[in-house]
């Protein structure tokens, strides 16, 4: 299998007021293509950090990062940016979309940017096809106030996959949903995967946790472990038993 995104000693250090404040330290980790890993540990431990760093959105002090075998920490800014945009995909717990948008032009947006070779109906149809999967096609027109919380979170997922990227990095993605609308979200995160999507996360729920591949586990900004699920899917129950009693071993 191969490696999707590789993390060798990656470190980074804010100043404030002259004093320094070291959030991520020698992290080391690798993600292969078609995995779904999540990042847990306790509040404050650098997870967000650690995902913004490793996809570019923040600058590491030190470490590399490489994204299917290319360096984009030697990347300058406008190189990074375009990467960004056309190989990575992002989800937020803050649902950020343009309100003077529908629904379906925010899921436009970066394609029409990325000025691929595709033209604009391919795009629209592609795009369609993406809302009809995530069960969205219905509200394609509508504002973003006009749609419930999991169907804009739902838009979201079709938004970052629009430039069909390399690797989808969410970062606490059923954060601000309630429970039904969080497994539902899950649920169509797990179907991308096992159509190959490769995925990064950040939660703190345990639920969401166990529903990936492979759990890395942060503590003040060192790589403290790691849990592979072995468990079919099927077996929801086992899963989170399992990570439960490791989470407890680690600390959690």
């Amino acid at each position: 299998m191969k490696e999707a995104l590789c993390v060798k000693d990656l470190c980074k250090t804010y100043v404030t007021n002259k004093r320094q404040n070291n959030v991520l330290k020698n992290v080391n980790f690798t993600i292969q293509q078609g995995e779904m890993a999540a990042v847990m540990g306790p509040s404050g431990s650098g997870k967000s950090t650690l995902l913004y760093s490793v996809s570019g959105m923040d600058r590491p002090t030190a470490g590399e990062v490489t994204l299917a075998g290319r360096r984009i920490t030697d990347l300058k800014e406008k190189e990074l940016a375009k990467v960004r945009l056309t190989s990575m995909g992002f989800i937020f717990q803050q649902m950020h979309m343009l309100k003077n948008l529908s629904i379906m032009d925010n899921i436009l947006l970066p394609a029409y940017q990325a000025r691929k070779s595709r033209d604009r109906q391919e795009i629209n149809e592609y795009c369609l096809a993406l809302m009809r999967k995530l069960g969205i096609s219905d509200v394609a027109g509508n504002d973003i106030t006009e749609v419930s919380g999991g169907q804009l979170q739902r838009a979201c997922i079709c938004r970052s996959l629009i430039n069909r990227p390399q690797i989808l990095f969410a970062d606490e993605p059923t954060g601000a949903l309630n429970r039904s609308a969080s497994e539902d979200v899950m649920r169509e995160l797990g179907k991308l995967n096992q159509e190959g999507t490769t995925i990064m996360l950040v939660t703190h729920d345990m639920k969401v946790a166990a529903k990936c591949s492979r759990i890395l586990y942060l503590v003040d900004g060192n790589m403290k472990g790691e849990l592979r699920m072995e468990e079919p899917d099927s077996q929801e129950k086992a899963r989170e038993r399992k990570l439960n009693n490791w989470l407890i071993e680690m600390g959690w």
